[in-house]
């Protein structure tokens, strides 16, 4: 029977290092394989430059997986297979591996779609995932923003449902973080300027990295190309709220059903 080396999704946090979970750096230590991802073949890794200015050595038989930018799934598709199979081969030498994540593995993330596959293909591999701090978490410390107290809601979704579904949401959630909010920054910027919103909103740009960049002034944005890794938080302090439940159930039920005898 075919014995094979574990799969690690290793979370590395939004861009800072010192982000990296004890868990997440002891992996990369311990002697398993490196896998990381690029866009293109032969291209920087986002992910790998977070663990580089960490002060860890990139290993010498650290391996590349391409997943090319694109929304055609006849590419998308191909490619996944690709990675996957590639990932399977290595995992057949029984040494462990552990793939680099930007963010969380667990939200938005390749990591997920890879394991999936990966275990398709060979049901016995054993998958790890090591949680981090997602890109959203870091974002709302670094601006001052609590995403929500107590009975407050909260939504996180990719910006490119579009203006309709978040101008939906912002009457269903407290705060909403707009992932990926890049091809829609001008379209975003005119729905909060219209529900009152601009000034409980704010842009980050690649945060915890040395390029990260905050603007507090979202309307400064109209017309800017911003970078893939942005996002924006949402705060919508004029939400009506619908009455809450309190309590236990259970209690309550039994108190019904004393009642009634």
């Amino acid at each position: 029977m075919q014995r094979y080396g574990k799969l690690i999704g290793a979370s590395l946090g939004p861009g800072d290092p010192e982000l990296i979970t004890r868990r997440a750096w002891t992996a990369l230590q311990s002697g398993a394989r490196w896998l990381y991802p690029v866009k293109k073949a032969e291209e920087s890794s986002y992910a790998l430059s977070i663990v580089e200015r960490g002060g860890l050595p990139v290993p010498g038989d650290a391996v590349e997986l391409v997943f090319p930018m694109t929304r055609d799934a006849e590419i998308l598709a191909k490619a996944w297979v690709r990675a996957a199979e590639q990932t399977v081969a290595l995992l057949a030498d029984g040494r462990d591996l552990v793939f680099l994540v930007e963010g969380d593995a667990s939200t938005f993330a390749t990591f997920g779609h890879l394991a999936r596959v990966v275990c398709e293909l060979a049901p016995a591999v054993e998958v790890e995932t090591i949680p981090g701090v997602s890109s959203f978490a870091a974002a709302a410390a670094a601006t001052g923003i609590t995403l929500a107290e107590e009975d407050e809601t909260f939504a996180i979704i990719p910006a490119a449902y579009g203006v309709e579904v978040i101008d939906h949401l912002l009457d269903e959630f407290d705060t909403l973080a707009l992932l990926k909010v890049k091809p829609l920054v001008d379209e975003v910027i005119a729905l909060l300027e219209r529900r009152g919103l601009l000034a409980t909103s704010v842009f980050i740009e690649k945060v915890g990295s040395p390029g990260e960049r905050i603007v507090r002034d979202v309307a400064s944005l109209k017309g800017e190309k911003v970078n893939y890794l942005s996002l924006m938080l949402v705060q919508n302090p004029k939400r009506v709220r619908g009455e809450l439940r309190r309590g236990c159930r259970r209690r309550q039920e039994a108190v019904e059903v004393s009642a009634a005898a």
